[in-house]
């Protein structure tokens, strides 16, 4: 049972270093992690389609069979075997795993599953086996939800798979806020949208002309901060998401005021406020009370990000002629420098794990999307594009979604992720272009 445990926990910790990896499992023997030239080789795993123990149960079982696939192929850890090589097949749920036949096409993973549906509720179980171990993984589970959120219990069940092989949580079953812009680039209509993780069940939050942007997620994701122009000058707007409800946030008379994010408990929020052509970092309660200035200096400072705890800030500041990343108490005081490399830095956020800030890089012309820790040190590019920007964290703190614009008049921008070690990057499919993304927890 704990051979393929080793295998992934063994490659969430390495792959927070450079050094390169590759994953090899002998046949009939244990797993083990070898170091080579070469890149980590995804798990091999089998997933045969959930049997449809009810008439009406057969296209939901294919569909939340392939999602699984999808969820778990898409990490970069794992790699599915296509049922075209399958020995045998899995036609009763509760029948004894023949593990011999799944050793034979060397699956370390088998998931099986049955589906039922009666009444527009579906009920889905499954099991985790490893197969070079010939033993479940856990108990086996089930989920129950409606026919329309047949794709949501997929994630969740993904997610247990996931977690079950690498001991981390997972993040499929999890949504993203961002701005969704069509029409040409001088009149481009900017929408608050949401979708899933995996750029599934777009629906729309807004439907004003007027300019928006930077929405921000609540840490339960019952709510939405965002900057917005239709006032003529950019204010800060909290929106429910259940409803759509959104209301403006006086936050100080007239000024300019954006960047706004959380705090983890969601009573306040920390953004910017310019006043007099300066910038400095504020704190507010959501309700509108107790507005504290942070920052006081002649020096552009913008982008807050909570730790975490909520015990710090990251933020960026030219203060010291660059555009630079800092730290500070939350409640102010003085900041420390933590980025030092050649170039512009800006848009940090602080890992759910809170052990690395993620931000953009500006430097010979290009753009990246970094990582480094958080006294500064282990930076690590993980992109390089004519525009890649606003990196936002999985809820594990294992991938990075960003938005990444191409170059020319016909540009348009589009999300895209990346894991923490640089790999895997994929675009993000979004019904048009996509910039500003927010990724929210995992939901209840």
């Amino acid at each position: 049972m704990k051979s393929i445990r080793f295998l992934l926990l063994g490659l969430a910790v390495l792959a927070l270093t450079q050094v390169p990896l590759a994953a090899n499992a002998q046949s009939g023997g244990p797993l083990r992690i070898e170091i080579t030239d070469g890149v980590i080789e995804p798990l091999p795993f089998a997933v045969p389609s959930f049997q449809a123990e009810t008439g009406s149960a057969s296209p939901y079982a294919e569909e939340i069979t392939r999602v699984i696939a999808a969820d778990l192929s898409g990490t970069g850890l794992f790699r599915e075997i296509p049922a075209s090589s399958f020995v045998s097949s899995v036609t009763n749920f509760a029948a004894p795993v023949q593990y011999a036949d799944w050793k034979a096409i060397n699956a370390q993973a088998l998931i099986t599953g049955a589906v039922s549906e009666a009444g527009g509720q579906i009920t889905v179980k499954f099991r985790v086996y490893d197969v070079f171990s010939g033993a479940e993984l856990g108990q086996g589970l089930q989920y129950t939800g409606t026919v329309d959120g047949v794709r949501r219990i997929a994630h969740q069940v993904a997610d247990t798979v996931y977690s079950r092989i690498t001991g981390e949580s997972g993040y499929f079953d999890s949504r993203v806020v961002f701005v969704s812009e069509s029409g040409p680039k001088n009149a481009r209509r900017k929408q608050l949208a949401i979708m899933d993780y995996d750029g599934a069940n777009v629906k729309y939050l807004t439907d004003s002309d007027s300019l928006l942007l930077a929405p921000r997620f609540s840490k339960n994701g019952s709510r939405v901060l965002y900057t917005s122009y239709e006032s003529g000058q950019p204010q800060i707007y909290v929106l429910e998401v259940a409803s759509a409800q959104r209301r403006a946030l006086g936050t100080g008379g007239g000024n300019m005021a954006f960047s706004p994010r959380f705090s983890p408990d969601g009573n306040s929020m920390i953004f910017s406020l310019e006043q007099g052509g300066n910038s400095d970092i504020y704190r507010m309660g959501v309700d509108g009370s107790g507005l504290t200035q942070l920052t006081s200096s002649p020096a552009i400072e913008t982008a807050p990000s909570f730790s975490p705890d909520g015990s710090r800030i990251v933020f960026e500041s030219d203060r010291s002629g660059t555009q630079q990343l800092y730290v500070m108490s939350a409640n102010g005081g003085e900041a420390q420098r933590i980025s030092f490399g050649p170039g512009r830095y800006g848009t940090p956020v602080w890992s759910p794990r809170g052990d690395l800030v993620a931000f953009t890089k500006q430097n010979g012309g290009r753009f990246h999307i970094g990582v480094m820790r958080i006294d500064g040190s282990e930076e690590r590019l993980l992109t390089a594009s004519f525009l890649d920007e606003s990196p936002t964290w999985s809820p594990n703190g294992r991938v990075i979604m960003f938005a990444r614009e191409s170059q020319g008049e016909a540009g348009l921008p589009s999300l895209y992720s990346v894991d923490i070690s640089g790999r895997n990057l994929r675009r993000v499919p979004t019904p048009a272009g996509a910039s500003d993304p927010s990724w929210g927890p995992l939901q209840n």
